[in-house]
């Protein structure tokens, strides 16, 4: 394959740290590539050398021909008096962008709900855009553009779910062509193993590369460092606890990896589940007792929109849910009410005697006042010591585990980076011990590594948890259970996870309104006319459904005595595999179950 563009022993600094120490890679014909690596790395750096913008300090950047390069950045430059259309489209005459089908292909994929949204469409400003919208916009712009080396800088940041969906399924199977590659930087993992065939990991002035996408890219780095005769101890960290995950399957996904996990086992065959679940529900009903939070026949409306509608939603103690939804659904608001800062107006919210709520927002501002601490001290002023896992950890230890280490404790918080303000938001909350945590799209700003070990924290603590995230891969991780607002005043539980999101919205959207054309969204979804099983029908699946959620409960109770019984076993490694496999052949069973159990939902709900 024809090399695009490539790097010849490039060095690059910022000040004294080095970003490139005589780095030589290229980009090849048809490559997709994703650049992993910790904030401030040097990601970026690497996307505008290979742009162009930025010139390296010694060795060389080679182009091939006349090949074309455009990059998104992180920050989206408009003129304040431009449209929608002039952005994305030029001067391109409707006749020419309608009759072409990528070009139509990116307009109805990423700009379709502005005209839902009653913005204007194409004709819309963009300056009072929202961040999800313009987010949008530029990337429309840039993929109209279709380049031949496409250099995309966090194109995920402020998409929804149904946003990196598209934008995955189009770069992997729309975008490529003779003659064109893909670099993209992004801390989200499953856009990474869904989008991109190769992994750059850029990290102390070096580039790694890596067949594969993330889980590839996880397998061949844990495999370096055994190779490189690691200790024990490195041999046990999170790399290994997440390879352990991805081998199991999340049951979310429809696929697994494209690589064989298999080649794993060597590295993680002593690693525990990541979560005990059995044990943190133990010690969460413990902490909480048997009543959480429950929202009985609610409803809550929003200026003229309804976000719930008579909704009863349960939460008991150790309960993980994910939300999603598209933008502007609600998911904040219902962490909001569910801490008893928006009201309702009618029904009920209980909330169990020994609640202790935190709630990681969106901003950063309730830092301001610690601004002139130090990192440690900010910690410290909440707690010195706290619980997790079943272990006493220091506040210096939990920092140290999130990327704080003993020199950058002692940094000012008014000088931190927003990632490393987001982490110390973070480890606030945990030091202060409460047993229900709200996390509102905790992923923002934050690299992988520095995910994977809030996940690992999250592992150990024990605990009702609420996330709101448009990141499938922190949903599928953290958390046992979604449920999704569809912007018509329902909560609906999710059984198949964000796949089932996905089908149920392009149901909804695909539903006709009144006037013949697809609903836009829930409230014309509900109004749709269509036509519903028999009544001999409904009466058969519902006697089939009812059913099946009786073998269902069989089986999850037979689920957790097998987990209790493993727990007892741990000494026992022969009694030990026996017991997994038979776990193993029950999850198996409550997969075929659930699926069945979704299919004759969809005949009892018309």
């Amino acid at each position: 394959m024809a090399g695009l563009v490539s790097l010849d022993r490039a060095g690059l600094t910022a000040g004294t740290q080095v970003l490139l120490d005589r780095v030589s890679v290229g980009v090849l014909d048809g490559d997709r590539v994703g650049v992993v690596g910790r904030n401030g790395g040097g990601k970026t750096s690497l996307l505008r050398v290979l742009a162009g913008e930025l010139e390296v300090e010694s060795g060389r950047v080679i182009r091939t021909g006349d090949v074309s390069v455009g990059r998104l950045g992180q920050a989206d430059d408009f003129r304040p008096a431009a449209t929608v259309r002039s952005v994305v489209l030029g001067d391109l005459a409707e006749h020419e962008w309608a009759g072409d089908a990528r070009v139509r292909d990116v307009v109805t994929g990423l700009l379709g709900d502005l005209d839902a949204s009653g913005v204007g469409g194409l004709e819309a400003p963009v300056a009072p855009l929202s961040g999800g919208e313009r987010r949008r916009v530029a990337l429309a712009s840039m993929l109209v553009a279709d380049p031949d080396l496409l250099l995309l800088d966090e194109p995920t940041n402020h998409l929804d779910v149904e946003g990196v969906a598209w934008l995955a399924g189009y770069l992997s199977t729309r975008r490529p062509r003779a003659g064109s590659a893909l670099l993209v930087v992004t801390h989200d993992r499953w856009f990474l193993d869904a989008t991109c065939t190769r992994t750059w990991e850029v990290a102390d002035g070096q580039v790694h590369t890596y067949e594969g996408g993330y889980a590839a890219y996880v397998l061949a780095r844990a495999e370096r460092e055994r190779v490189a005769q690691v200790t024990a101890e490195r041999r046990a960290n999170l790399l290994r606890k997440e390879l352990a995950w991805l081998r199991r399957g999340p049951p979310a996904r429809t696929s697994k990896p494209k690589f064989r996990i298999d080649a794993a086992s060597a590295l993680i065959q002593d690693e525990p589940p990541p979560r005990d679940e059995v044990e943190l529900v133990r010690f969460a009903t413990t902490r909480l007792g048997k009543d959480v939070l429950d929202l009985l026949d609610a409803t809550v409306t929003v200026g003229d929109r309804t976000i719930l509608d008579r909704v009863t939603w349960r939460l008991g103690p150790g309960d993980r849910f994910g939300i999603v939804g598209v933008n502007g659904a609600g998911k904040s608001t219902l962490l909001r009410v569910l801490q008893r800062r928006v009201p309702l107006q009618a029904g009920k919210l209980k909330v169990g005697a020994t609640v202790r709520t935190a709630y990681l927002s969106q901003e950063l501002r309730e830092l301001d006042e610690v601004a002139g601490r130090s990192v440690i001290d900010a910690i410290t002023d909440v707690r010195s010591f706290t619980t997790l896992g079943g272990k006493e950890v220091s506040a210096s230890q939990l920092a140290t585990r999130l990327g704080f280490s003993g020199g950058r404790q002692q940094s000012r918080v008014g000088d931190l980076s927003g990632g490393e303000r987001r982490r110390l938001q973070f480890l606030r909350l945990l030091m202060d011990e409460p047993n229900v945590l709200m996390l509102d799209e905790p992923t923002n700003d934050l690299d992988i590594d520095t995910l994977a070990a809030m996940e690992d924290l999250l592992d150990g603590w024990a605990g009702t948890l609420l996330v709101v995230s448009h990141d499938r891969y922190l949903l599928e991780r953290v958390t046992d259970r979604q449920v999704a607002l569809l912007g018509d005043g329902t909560l609906r539980d999710l059984p198949g996870g964000v796949e089932e999101y996905l089908r149920l919205r392009h149901a909804q959207q695909q539903q006709p309104s009144g006037d013949g054309r697809p609903a836009s969204g829930g409230a014309a979804a509900q109004q749709a006319e269509r036509s519903g099983p028999s009544a001999a029908e409904a009466r058969v699946a519902r006697k089939a459904l009812a059913r099946v959620e009786k073998a269902l409960t069989r089986l999850h109770e037979r689920e957790e005595r097998l987990q209790h019984r493993m727990a007892e076993a741990a000494t026992d490694p022969e009694r030990l595999t026996e017991l997994t496999r038979e776990l193993d052949a029950v999850r198996e069973e409550i997969a075929g179950l659930e699926a069945e159990w979704l299919e004759t939902a969809e005949v009892v709900e018309g």
